[in-house]
């Protein structure tokens, strides 16, 4: 058995609820899809948690922490730039700050283990790509190609994040949100998913609950972890570099 953390989003309040609910079911093996920061007030905090998962993989935020944030809209742009100032460090900094931004510019960008394909965004673009319910839709009701592509490069079953969005993808192209499976699905052998673990420090499917996955064999499920996101909240609305709509946002899960 082992859980799925996804987009932290620097949120140490959502991150401590959850590792509390991990821990509480006694589960030892912890991996992340990336995106441990970015949007939220905590970068250090939640990489020191998370420098201690099995693995960590490349979000899009590490990647513009590192590179620079193109492509990014001008609040999460903000955002990038502030953490930037908080992790990168200087030629007097402290050996404990060296090895975080070590930590950063090392996490791979993908992971494979048997049937197992973890990755942040997609296969084809492992930190950039969306796969959005909206791109398992076809006007004549045939898969998409973009759906077919990615299902072509996995061997059964894919774990991503990115979206924070969770839910289940099938090979005919549906999409299952976790509510109508029961927060509860069987990945049946002989068949391929993908499988959205949705995000810890920021939901965006109307739920503001902290959501990962927990795999046992080939069951998967889904939890809703509350958190004190009021304190997340004031955190950000008190650092002038982060816009007030990454607060905002946490109180209603958009």
């Amino acid at each position: 058995m082992h859980a799925i953390v996804s987009d932290l989003h620097s949120n140490q309040e959502a991150l401590t609820a959850v590792m509390k609910d991990i821990e509480s079911l006694g589960v030892k093996r912890v991996l992340c899809l990336g995106d441990v920061i970015g949007y939220g007030p905590d970068p250090v905090a939640c990489i020191d948690v998370a420098r201690d998962y099995e693995f960590i993989l490349r979000g899009n935020h590490e990647e513009a922490v590192l590179n620079g944030a193109f492509g990014f809209n001008p609040v999460a742009r903000a955002a990038v730039d502030w953490t930037r100032d908080q992790l990168k460090p200087q030629w007097y900094s402290l050996s404990s700050r060296r090895a975080r931004w070590d930590l950063i510019k090392d996490l791979p960008l993908m992971k494979e283990e048997g049937d197992w394909l973890f990755v942040h965004g997609s296969p084809r673009d492992p930190t950039m790509e969306y796969i959005l319910k909206s791109d398992c839709e076809d006007f004549f009701g045939e898969t998409p190609s973009k759906i077919k592509q990615i299902f072509d490069m996995i061997k059964a079953y894919c774990v991503v994040g990115h979206t924070h969005f969770p839910g289940v993808i099938t090979e005919d192209s549906r999409f299952y949100t976790p509510a109508e499976l029961g927060m509860k699905f069987h990945l049946e052998k002989g068949r391929k998913y993908i499988v959205n673990s949705g995000s810890v420090g920021q939901p965006r499917d109307g739920d503001n609950r902290a959501c990962y996955l927990v795999v046992d064999g080939d069951d998967i499920e889904w939890r809703r972890i509350p958190y004190d996101f009021e304190r997340t909240m004031k955190k950000i609305l008190s650092i002038s570099h982060l816009d007030e709509r990454n607060a905002e946002r946490l109180r209603f899960g958009t």
